[in-house]
């Protein structure tokens, strides 16, 4: 697959879904948690794990090809990477650096690229890199993002927007709005697509009859109104697949989850919390249409434990979580590499015996 086709395919054709839910927990002892999904039907999406060490070089993506800003890795990270192994759209470094790219489709615009800039000219699909190369705190990403230019390699593909977190817990969102870059605060630790961030925040108070629970009993003239069943506290939230209504989801459910007492049950609730944004592929395309044969448009799911240093992941093939833990990695001795998520593509499955 050719540069151009791949961006197009990730960037452009995801755009009818747009579907990636980011959500954010912490553990009673302490630890930092965040959780995201990312989704596509129109194809596999080739994902893959990566492992980077220090003094790794790489180079930009330009419309040009690949001629942009040359980069070296200060420190060592694994991500999870689409269609290209340089295209990292999910990571942690080893200092505690977590970062993710969420599709922001008809939402935001670059700066237009210019080959004469082309040595500060990054391809929006390789800020996490190298970030998460550069970077060990949210405030060096704010710095760092304002010495160079986010293009796009194609003007056909779809924006995107970012999250990152250091291990303080502080997490910011990052939108180029009219080719400048806008940072907000991410106090909630949620995120998901389009419209903008702002907006998202300012439609959950649409929601503020929602709460945990079940609705007590109430008198409507003569006759009793009572709940068929529990959780009708959260009666009229939203249910369809759409960036708003799943930022309205992810929020009430991340906040009134019972908070856990280690890292690993945290873990183990972060994914427990994105089943619910998982995304039948049928649901994406009008009848008859799907146009490849995946198991989900939920490709894969990955849950990050940014205090103790390590990812997590489950896939569309394989709901077996698995991990990578970074404080066994020596990142000034393990070499470049950047591997399949799944080597088997068929979900296992234990046989019990009954004798």
């Amino acid at each position: 697959m050719t540069l151009t086709v791949a961006v197009v395919t990730v960037a452009a054709g995801m755009q009818p879904a747009g579907a990636c839910t980011g959500i954010t927990l912490r553990a009673k002892d302490g630890s930092r948690i965040v959780a995201r999904s990312i989704e596509w039907g129109g194809s596999n999406l080739d994902s893959r794990y990566v492992v980077v060490p220090r003094g790794y070089a790489q180079q930009s993506y330009t419309p040009g090809g690949k001629d942009g800003m040359t980069f070296t890795s200060r420190y060592g990270y694994v991500g999870m990477s689409v269609e290209q192994p340089e295209f990292v759209v999910e990571g942690l470094n080893e200092v505690g650096l977590s970062a993710g790219l969420f599709y922001f489709p008809n939402c935001g615009r670059y700066e237009e690229f210019d080959a004469a800039e082309k040595e500060t000219s990054l391809a929006d699909f390789q800020l996490v890199p190298w970030i998460l190369g550069s970077c060990k705190t949210v405030e060096e990403v704010k710095e760092a993002v304002r010495r160079v230019r986010i293009v796009s390699v194609d003007p056909r593909a779809s924006t995107v927007h970012w999250r990152f977190i250091d291990v303080s817990g502080r997490q910011i969102v990052l939108e180029i709005i009219d080719g400048t870059p806008v940072f907000y605060e991410n106090e909630l630790g949620v995120l998901t697509n389009a419209p903008g961030f702002e907006w998202q925040q300012t439609n959950l108070n649409n929601y503020v009859n929602l709460f945990p629970g079940t609705a007590p009993e109430q008198q409507l003239g003569n006759v009793r109104l009572a709940s068929f069943g529990a959780g009708s506290g959260f009666l009229g939230i939203p249910g369809d697949v759409t960036p708003p209504s799943r930022f309205v989801r992810a929020a009430f459910y991340q906040a009134t989850a019972p908070q856990k007492a280690t890292a690993l049950e945290t873990v183990f609730q972060g994914f427990q919390l994105l089943n619910s944004f998982d995304i039948p592929v049928g649901i994406e395309f009008p009848a008859g249409q799907v146009p490849v044969d995946v198991p989900s448009a939920t490709q894969w799911t990955s849950v990050t434990d940014i205090t103790n240093g390590a990812i997590y992941y489950r896939t569309m093939y394989n709901s077996t979580i698995r991990s990578i833990d970074l404080r066994k990695i020596d990142f000034s001795q393990v070499e470049y590499r950047a591997l399949p998520l799944d080597e088997i593509k068929r979900q296992p499955v234990v046989s019990i015996d009954i004798e």
